[in-house]
């Protein structure tokens, strides 16, 4: 309840509204019973994100990758739902129990993919940011109800209007700068090439 109550204030007001005290007061009692369950903010902004990773559907259909792309496009979209979630994830190693689900599928897949376990082990890093960052933004476009191509027109603007003497090679290359397509997947392609093709080395433990 105190979760579900956390996400409707989110959605509702923003996150500068979401306090332990607002929870509070929104269930008709005082802070100091939220603490039984939760440590403080950042403990009920994990359990938010948890639960939100909670409507990822694990895809089981395709090919290795096509897998991944899906699961990945997936989890973007439930940590973006909901404003500041996406930065909770970005700051702090997976726990919660779907997060885990969620990771743990994502090791199974690399596995299939042939890689050994501590390129998996390490793999899982660089996609998890990927993934983090892609959700921060879009989060950040909700947050704001504009799209890509709202801010797209909006910093085309912007670099239109640089001095080229100063700013070369962006006011050059402004076209493809902001040139829209499927960016996540493309970028989740790149790391997972460069991953494929680069295996990790881990180093000895001490005392081995």
């Amino acid at each position: 309840m105190i979760v579900a109550t956390g996400l409707q204030i989110l959605d509702r007001d923003g996150l500068d509204a979401l306090t332990m005290r607002r929870v509070a007061q929104e269930l008709d009692t005082g802070p100091a019973s939220l603490y039984v369950y939760v440590n403080n903010r950042d403990d009920l902004m994990a359990a938010m994100l948890d639960t939100a990773l909670g409507h990822v559907t694990l895809p089981d259909k395709g090919a290795w990758q096509e897998r991944l792309h899906a699961l990945a496009t997936a989890t973007i979209e439930a940590m973006s739902r909901h404003e500041g979630l996406a930065l909770v994830a970005l700051g702090g190693i997976p726990t919660g129990l779907n997060a885990l689900r969620i990771l743990d599928r994502m090791l199974a897949l690399l596995k299939e993919g042939g890689l050994d376990d501590t390129t998996a082990a390490w793999a899982i890093d660089l996609i998890y940011l990927h993934i983090t960052a892609a959700a921060a933004e879009q989060s950040a476009y909700n947050a704001k109800q504009m799209t890509e191509a709202d801010h797209l027109a909006d910093v085309d603007r912007h670099y239109a209007s640089l001095p080229a003497d100063q700013y070369p090679m962006i006011t050059r290359m402004r076209e493809p700068l902001l040139s829209s397509g499927d960016r996540d997947r493309w970028g989740l392609r790149v790391l997972l090439n460069g991953i494929l093709n680069t295996p990790a080395v881990a180093r000895p433990k001490v005392g081995q």
